[in-house]
């Protein structure tokens, strides 16, 4: 949780940049980027103007990005290594070295001024010379194409070059051949792009288009994604845009949007999402099915229910029931369900560009942990199936052990089911039958897993 003493902004500092100073202390306290950010952007909203909020949200996720690259550097200029700097100094010099080293647009007096003004204005008055010098040594080395040394082990080195934690770019050597592995590293750092999806039920992919070029906001075709639109630029606050309060979309990764369309819902069925919140996968399958049945959203997190309710109506969806529960247990749903959609908590090693801090707050023991969560999930999900029913199981992540080896352990203990076949341009798009695994580098889109499981004899 964030103390509420934190400074306030000083004349001559830059707001953008004291909003993403405060932002890192947060997170290194334990809270999420996104949160922590969303909170000062509250704070602060008469004082930040679109411009300024782009900013402080590019300095927030691109310093906690690169970590580990950060770090590097502050090893290799200063005096005393990073992990023993004062946690506010630290965060502080990343927040300068991130403008030196990635903001192209922002000179390099200007982010080693800025840094030093905030420390002579919030609490670290007598180490803004340490600022000064480190941020200055850095100019000089870059002045000279001097980096600092890599290590020899291909894995080390694939961390060290794109801030990642060892045990994750070890796996990704594991998983794919090194060019590609460097290639998704790449892609966590980089800011994704923002896709929409459509609401059939309230406007057109057309008339949406329209709409957004007429406030010169092109919106670009989605091949994989029929309701799909991306967009071509930033478009700031997405409440404020064409169509958003009259529900003719929602924000929705392309790859997100061809799980709900796996399940083939129809109009009448009874849906049981199992994990629903926050929602986006609930609120498709409504779409598909025209707004006709009953979608049971079940999820542990009454807030996040909450969100899920609120994005309903701005849709006008009716169909979809809320239920705060645990979905482990939900003996009073066995066999009612025409279909179940389990988009089952993971690493979300396939959503790493989106979620700043979860490549440090991830390990392995806790995917371990997540692993046997979900055998537990597709265990009762079995239960909800009604006969001649269907289940999806997805994920954001790119873990085998949490995608298809869940599903060859499933299928080992219950012979009964079977995967059921990919549509044709979804085995074209990921090179298999019947599951769906898209990766950023190959697919342009969120590592995303899913696949379709029916009865033998219903």
């Amino acid at each position: 949780m964030e103390r509420n003493d934190q400074p306030a902004p000083s004349a001559g500092v830059s707001l953008p940049r004291l909003v993403a100073w405060k932002v890192l202390r947060s997170v290194a306290a334990g809270a999420f980027a996104d949160v922590a950010l969303e909170r000062e952007f509250r704070r602060h909203d008469n004082q930040l103007g679109a411009a300024d909020r782009a900013l402080a949200t590019e300095l927030t996720y691109g310093s906690i990005r690169q970590r580990r690259l950060l770090d590097r550097w502050l090893d290799h200029c200063g005096a005393v290594p990073a992990h023993q700097q004062p946690p506010l100094l630290r965060w502080l010099l990343h927040l300068g070295l991130y403008q030196l080293l990635f903001a192209q647009r922002i000179p390099e007096a200007v982010a080693v001024s800025s840094s030093v003004e905030l420390a002579k204005a919030h609490g670290l008055g007598r180490l803004a010379a340490v600022v000064n010098g480190l941020l200055r040594a850095v100019v000089r080395c870059r002045q000279r194409q001097e980096e600092p040394p890599l290590p020899r082990q291909p894995a080390a080195r694939l961390a060290a070059r794109h801030s990642l934690p060892d045990w994750l770019a070890a796996l990704l050597l594991q998983w794919l051949p090194e060019g590609e592995a460097v290639e998704f590293a790449a892609l966590t750092n980089r800011p994704p792009h923002l896709d929409l999806r459509v609401n059939q039920l309230r406007a057109s992919v057309a008339e949406v288009q329209a709409a957004w070029a007429a406030v010169d906001q092109p919106l670009l075709a989605i091949a994989m994604a029929p309701q799909g639109l991306q967009l071509s630029q930033g478009a700031g606050a997405m409440a404020r845009q064409p169509g958003y309060s009259t529900g003719q979309w929602s924000v929705q990764d392309r790859a997100a949007q061809l799980v709900a369309p796996l399940l083939q819902p129809q109009p009448g069925h009874v849906v049981v999402d199992m994990c629903a919140a926050p929602g986006g996968k609930t609120t498709h399958m409504a779409e598909l099915m025209g707004d006709q049945g009953r979608i049971i959203a079940v999820d542990r997190s009454a807030a996040r229910l909450r969100r899920l309710q609120r994005n309903a109506r701005r849709l006008e969806l009716r169909s979809i029931q809320t239920r705060c529960a645990d979905a482990r247990a939900l003996p009073h749903l066995h066999g009612c369900a025409d279909r179940v959609l389990l988009d089952a908590p993971c690493s979300g090693l396939g959503t790493l560009a989106r979620h700043a801090c979860a490549r440090w707050r991830l390990n392995p023991a806790a995917i371990a942990e997540l692993q046997g969560l979900q055998q537990q999930l597709l265990q009762e999900a079995l239960q909800l199936v009604r006969p001649g029913g269907r289940l999806v199981y997805a994920t954001c992540t790119v873990h085998p052990g949490e995608n298809q080896a869940q599903i060859d352990s499933l299928l080992n203990h219950h012979p009964q089911w079977r995967q059921c076949p990919l549509p044709e341009a979804l085995r074209r798009l990921c090179g298999h039958n019947t599951q769906l695994q898209l990766w950023p580098q190959r697919h342009g889109c969120d590592g995303f897993f899913a696949v379709a499981l029916e009865p033998l004899n219903p």
